[in-house]
């Protein structure tokens, strides 16, 4: 049984790692969320600054972009040319998949500086290539409103987790101490 342990030390650490990095990271934000009350921000301040990001963003890109808040759920509507075209939610702001992004590169951890200014530029990438996903899915909503379950069940995730799958391939393959241990 130690042997076989043994073998399989650097994947019972990996995932021994991941789980704990994601449940304490997960813990808090569950505790933020549980904690932001929306007084201030509605629905949380992460949501709500993502929406209006993106509407920015919109603005920038020549579209009349507004949000404004839900009136019957804890989320920001985004509207389109005073057309409603996507409710951002809580599960929009990216801060999810950045926990599970963060969880990954410190189970596959480098050189502590590398993995820590890797978290942090991954993280921010996320959250850019989030709001930019959420822009076109809006402008896409607004010109082609037949095609919304493809847009939000397929365009809309691979967007983002294919961007979170080749940030943890290039870790891997780049600055990994297990890359460095199995060469």
């Amino acid at each position: 049984m130690k042997a076989l342990f043994l073998k399989y030390k650097s994947v019972v650490k990996f995932i021994v790692t991941f789980l704990t990095v994601y449940f304490v990271f997960t813990l808090a934000y569950k505790f933020y969320l549980d904690a932001s009350d929306g007084s201030k921000y509605f629905p949380d301040y992460f949501t709500n600054l993502v929406a209006r990001q993106c509407e920015m963003l919109l603005q920038a890109l020549g579209f009349n972009g507004s949000v404004v808040s839900h009136p019957d759920e804890p989320s920001m509507k985004l509207i389109i040319n005073n057309k409603f075209v996507a409710t951002v939610v809580e599960g929009c702001n990216s801060i999810s998949v950045i926990i599970l992004f963060i969880s990954f590169i410190v189970a596959f951890a480098g050189k502590f500086k590398a993995t820590v200014l890797y978290v942090i530029s991954g993280s921010v990438l996320i959250y850019v290539v989030n709001l930019i996903r959420i822009v076109i899915l809006s402008i896409g909503l607004y010109n082609y409103p037949w095609r919304r379950e493809i847009l939000h069940t397929v365009i809309f995730p691979l967007i983002i987790y294919g961007m979170v799958f080749l940030l943890w391939m290039f870790w891997v393959n780049r600055f990994s101490k297990q890359k460095k241990a199995n060469a």
